[in-house]
């Protein structure tokens, strides 16, 4: 029987009303130095959660002031940023969206304004010089640093987390072979690489209980595809819900795609992951997805479980609305540099358009 769009899918007990997510995507300049949640997230959130999303994953979020992108960046390292989320949580509760946070560590691509480069290998860095190799009692102590901020998030009302394994940060680092260099248990073969997310991933559950999501935006190829998927297995093994799969530290093998795919190859990194896991534990794809045709054919054709969008639906929250009855959106403009990014002021003109129309 063919899986729709509008089918709901249960995920650790939680029902997802439908096959689309709100992938992750940071306001740079929304958070002040105390990584505090603002009236912007807030409204922003609530703007996306009315219009028919399934599931929102609020953007990365850092465990600790060192690993931010930026001073502006948005902390759960301390209880007090716990109130201002019990806004976001409550603003998707009562629309009917499930909520996820995503929790994340710069490590080696750390801003030097917020602290130093830190990873599994003293591997250089954007910046120029070597990032200080974590320490075993380094590693344990960031590991906990997570476990903390998914206690808060539980606190704020989230229902579940997602570990940020993905982009080139430090969950990333630790799993891809070029920044990670280590011989002990957590370097070597992918299960040992792994092991940095995975330690999170079981302490999580013991902190959070059965009923908490956690999922993971893991790396889809590095550049290898088989490796990745062996990481993810080792995630899978000790328990996480849901694979998100983006693109990692490498250009992904630019074979796994032909050309004829109505996705680019990044995308199609979930689409593999999806054939491995399938009937096992939800996959997700994400990137460059615009039309409503493109999410009914990955959906419809039992290519992934779920689809997670960014800029179509930073462009127009109301996108979903469009994939689910055919109403009219703004589509995103496929700015060169998008203007979400960081340090645009937000001034995507798709949106622009779209408030100019309102």
């Amino acid at each position: 029987m063919m899986t729709l769009v509008s089918d709901p899918i249960i995920i650790r007990g939680k029902t997802i009303k439908n096959r689309m997510t709100y992938a992750p995507t940071v306001k740079f300049d929304f958070a002040g130095d105390d990584g505090k949640v603002t009236q912007k997230h807030i409204d922003h959130y609530k703007e996306r959660a009315e219009h028919g999303i399934g599931l929102i994953c609020v953007e990365a979020t850092a465990v600790t002031p060192e690993g931010r992108f930026c001073k502006t960046h948005l902390g759960f390292w301390e209880d007090g940023q716990i109130e201002g989320h019990k806004a976001i949580t409550k603003a998707c509760h009562d629309n009917d969206v499930v909520v996820l946070i995503q929790l994340n560590h710069t490590g080696i691509t750390a801003n030097p304004e917020c602290g130093p480069a830190i990873g599994p290998s003293a591997v250089e860095t954007r910046s120029g010089g070597l990032a200080h190799e974590m320490t075993i009692d380094e590693i344990h102590a960031m590991q906990q640093k997570f476990v903390d901020a998914a206690v808060r998030a539980k606190k704020a009302g989230y229902d579940g987390i997602q570990l940020h394994g993905c982009h080139s940060y430090l969950i990333n680092q630790f799993i891809c072979s070029k920044t990670n260099l280590r011989t002990d248990l957590y370097g070597g073969t992918p299960e040992n690489r792994a092991r940095f997310g995975a330690e999170i991933i079981q302490a999580i559950r013991a902190a959070c209980g059965e009923d908490f999501i956690i999922s993971v935006r893991t790396a889809g190829a590095d550049p290898e595809l088989a490796d990745m998927i062996a990481v993810a297995e080792a995630y899978v093994k000790v328990g996480c819900d849901y694979l998100q799969v983006s693109h990692g530290v490498l250009p992904p093998d630019p074979t796994l795609v032909d050309g004829t795919e109505p996705y680019n190859l990044i995308c199609s990194l979930g689409v593999h992951f999806h054939d491995h896991f399938q009937g096992r534990v939800p996959v997700s794809c994400v990137n460059s997805l615009f039309e409503p045709q493109q999410i009914k054919t990955l959906i419809e054709q039992g290519l992934v479980d779920t689809v997670d969008l960014a800029r179509a639906e930073l462009a127009d929250p109301a996108f979903p609305e469009a994939v689910l009855y055919g109403t009219p959106f703004v589509r995103c403009f496929e700015c060169k540099r998008c203007q979400y990014g960081p340090f645009t002021a937000h001034k995507c003109p798709a949106e622009l358009k779209r408030r100019a129309g309102a």
